[in-house]
């Protein structure tokens, strides 16, 4: 699992369905996107904005664990789809058809005799190249969720050219594994990528213990080299309807069309600009302009500027974000951890976090009011009725103080409270906190968006009503997440795990079954606090092995209560483009504008 920060663009393509075709003055509907009246025109240059801090640095599609950079996710998923494509869509999914059986212990899967960029067929061998990858080495991948994908595989078998069957060793929900495992899974060129050196000659390294982790080095350190990406012939074999033009240390590049896509939505587009902005500023003044952007996601503390923004010819589309908003409390951190692993304190800092005020003032309404770990604006098939009524700790500052008066705090309201009662007894302050210690934290955030500095300062402002104390530390996404690491029993006291007390990447993505698998399960990567509880743990798997919403509303609720992070407004994507482009709208919540291969200009109506 990876972070995301603020709004990443997370899935890849829907579908196209038909060409583009001249038919000059009618109304013309292009496959999944917008109806626009108009002609197509094909060509041209659409520029997209990234949201600020965003900024990707590392293009193999199977990161390591060490690098929880989402943004990377947007760069490579338009040149490697998954197998999957987010929500089974079989159109752009890799296979033709996909079949479980044997107890759902077993999947079949059928490719579509798709090629790569070079013209060499796409087969069953480039799934085994990937399994072979990962099976050696998936503890160092960030997708790795424990104990599914590929550690619960004790067989891959592949009958002929195109067709993979996948043995697990168990029964699995196919709904859960099917929208949550095999959409992190790629297809990667075996033909092309399993050598171990730019100079090196392919072969089957990939195939024996020394020669996969030697491709695995390779791979791995081709991927972080920033400098090469955009020139290096190992990038330019690729699946998916682009590949990367450009690419500069900024953040900024481009995508071109693959011209030898074997998928429907072919680009219609020449080339699509991935712009960075430093701050929201910078970028609100650029489409004010009206000139050079095509496609960028609106801060929502300037949704008052939508009408100036329609008199340049932009457009504005919302959709919902599928996550979960967060601040991670560092249970290993040496002096906060004590602290933090109380959940009384957890409780008592949810209870002082307005979430109704952020959702109205900051994000304007266009936020998921984060009552727990599962969205409510999609996907309600998954709610409980106990997030549905607000969640287990709505805003109470009286709730907060007397939790921290039960045990043992003396409170001083918009000051620092103090421990008065050490010990580990039901009305003491817990386990390795001592007598007059403070109740005060340092926040890290990602610095550049006006919106979460603003909810930030909010949250500093109402954690002090009850005499906790935040100091707030903005910094670049990518300083943040190089300088703060999953923390856990094994990795502590590493010095990243004493870098952070708190800390805000923006939001954490979900796949189609929000079960926060990967994220909450004991020593996951995206558990970035060392949250572990053997509960916690069986919940989640039994959302994994079964389709019942009881197990998956205990689950929810359990984890909604036990705070391992506090719960935040997520914000929603809201986008303008200009008008004249068609194919953006609808846009469903994993699609997220990373789709431009359905996108296309027309003329104004005669």
């Amino acid at each position: 699992m990876r972070i995301r920060y603020p709004v990443a663009m997370t899935a890849a393509a829907l579908a196209l369905a038909t060409a583009v075709a001249a038919c000059g003055g009618t109304t013309t509907k292009v496959g999944a996107g917008s109806t626009v009246k108009g002609q197509p025109e094909r060509g041209g240059t659409v520029t997209v904005a990234e949201a600020s801090g965003a900024s990707p640095n590392d293009i193999f599609p199977l990161s390591p664990a060490t690098n929880t950079n989402g943004y990377n996710v947007n760069l490579t998923v338009g040149e490697w789809p998954n197998l999957v494509y987010i929500g089974d869509n079989p159109q752009e999914s890799l296979y033709s058809s996909l079949t479980w059986s044997d107890n759902d212990s077993v999947i079949t899967i059928v490719l579509k005799p798709w090629k790569w960029s070079d013209g060499v067929p796409i087969t069953a061998r480039d799934f085994t190249f990937v399994y072979n990858l990962l099976k050696a080495n998936y503890n160092d991948w960030v997708d790795y969720d424990p104990g599914l994908f590929p550690a619960d595989v004790t067989k891959v078998a592949t009958p002929n050219a195109h067709t993979v069957v996948i043995h697990l060793n168990r029964s699995y929900n196919p709904d859960f594994y099917t929208d949550d495992v095999l959409t992190e899974v790629p297809l990667l060129p075996q033909h092309a990528w399993d050598k171990t050196s730019l100079t090196g000659t392919v072969g089957n390294y990939d195939q024996t213990k020394s020669g996969v982790t030697a491709v695995w080095n390779f791979l791995q350190k081709q991927g972080a080299d920033t400098a090469t990406l955009a020139t290096s012939p190992l990038w330019k074999v690729v699946d998916g309807p682009w590949k990367l033009g450009q690419f500069q240390s900024d953040g900024y590049y481009t995508w071109v069309p693959n011209t030898n896509y074997s998928g429907a939505a072919k680009p219609v587009l020449s080339k699509v600009i991935f712009t960075p902005f430093t701050t929201d500023a910078a970028e609100m003044d650029t489409l004010r302009s009206g000139t050079t952007l095509t496609v960028a996601p609106l801060p929502l503390n300037d949704v008052g500027q939508i009408g100036e923004l329609k008199t340049e010819g932009y457009s504005v589309a919302s959709v919902p974000t599928p996550g979960v908003a967060e601040i991670v409390p560092n249970l290993w951190n040496a002096q906060a951890g004590p602290l933090l692993k109380q959940l009384y304190v957890r409780q008592a800092l949810e209870y002082l976090i307005n979430r109704q005020q952020i959702e109205t003032d900051v994000f304007h309404g266009y936020a998921d009011p984060g009552n727990g770990a599962v969205p409510t604006t999609y996907g309600q098939q998954w709610v409980s009725p106990l997030e549905k009524s607000g969640g287990p700790y709505p805003y109470s500052p009286s709730k907060a103080e007397a939790l921290l008066k039960a045990h043992g705090w003396k409170i001083t309201p918009n000051g620092t409270d103090i421990c008065q009662q050490p010990g580990a007894g039901a009305s003491d302050c817990g386990a390795g906190v001592a007598a007059g210690e403070k109740l005060q934290f340092q926040l890290l955030y990602a610095s550049g968006s006006a919106d979460y500095d603003q909810m930030n300062a909010a949250i500093q402002t109402s954690e002090a009503q009850g005499g906790i104390h935040i100091t707030l530390k903005a910094e670049p996404f990518n300083t943040l997440v190089a300088t703060t690491s999953t923390c856990n029993a094994q990795s502590h006291p590493a010095s990243t795990c004493n870098n952070w007390q708190l800390q805000q990447f923006g939001y954490q993505p979900y796949s189609v079954d929000p079960n926060g698998s990967g994220i909450f399960n004991t020593n996951a990567d995206s558990n970035y606090g060392g949250y572990s509880s053997p509960e916690m743990d069986q919940l989640i798997n039994e959302t994994e092995y079964g389709p019942s919403s009881s197990a998956f509303f205990a689950y929810e609720n359990y984890v909604a209560e036990q705070v391992p992070w506090l719960w935040l407004p997520n914000q929603s994507a809201v986008f303008v483009y200009k008008s004249n482009l068609a194919g953006f709208t609808p846009a469903s919540p994993f699609d997220f504008t990373l789709n431009p291969e359905v996108w296309y200009y027309v003329k104004p109506a005669s």
